[in-house]
C-alpha cells in the first residue's frame, strides 16, 4: 500500500472531502498548515509549496463566494445555522467511530440536509 492509500480521516469524512471542492491531499495540507495535522508527505518541497498556493487559493476563492452568495441573500442565516450545525456534527463524527453499516446512513443525511438547504 503505498503512502498515499494511507488516510488520516474516517470513511465519512472522506466521503465528505469527496464532495467539497477540495482533494484530500488538500485538506491535509491545510490543516498541516494550521498546525492542526501532522503529516508527512512524500513529495518534493516545490511540489508541497505549489499545493499549499493552490490550496490557499481556493480557501480564498471559498471565503469570497460565501461572502457574495451571503451577500446577495442566496444564503441565508438560517442556512447558516445549519451548516454550523452540520460542522459541529462532522467534528464530532471525526473524533469517534462509526460503525461502517451506518456510514451510509450519515452521509445521506447529511447530503439531504444540504440539498434541502441549497434548492433553488
Amino acid at each position: 500500500m503505498s503512502e498515499f492509500d494511507q488516510s488520516n480521516f474516517n470513511n465519512i469524512i472522506r466521503k465528505i472531502i469527496k464532495k467539497s471542492l477540495f482533494t484530500e491531499r488538500q485538506i491535509e495540507i491545510i490543516l498541516n498548515q494550521k498546525d492542526l495535522l501532522e503529516s508527512k508527505f512524500s513529495i518534493t518541497k516545490g511540489a508541497y509549496y505549489r499545493q499549499v498556493g493552490q490550496s490557499r487559493e481556493k480557501l480564498i476563492s471559498l471565503f469570497y463566494s460565501i461572502i457574495v452568495l451571503r451577500g446577495l441573500g442566496i444564503i441565508l442565516p438560517d442556512d447558516i445555522d445549519v451548516i454550523s450545525k452540520l460542522s459541529e456534527q462532522i467534528s464530532v463524527i471525526n473524533d469517534s467511530d462509526v460503525f461502517p453499516e451506518r456510514e451510509d446512513d450519515v452521509i445521506n443525511v447529511i447530503d439531504k440536509v444540504i440539498r434541502q438547504t441549497c434548492s433553488l
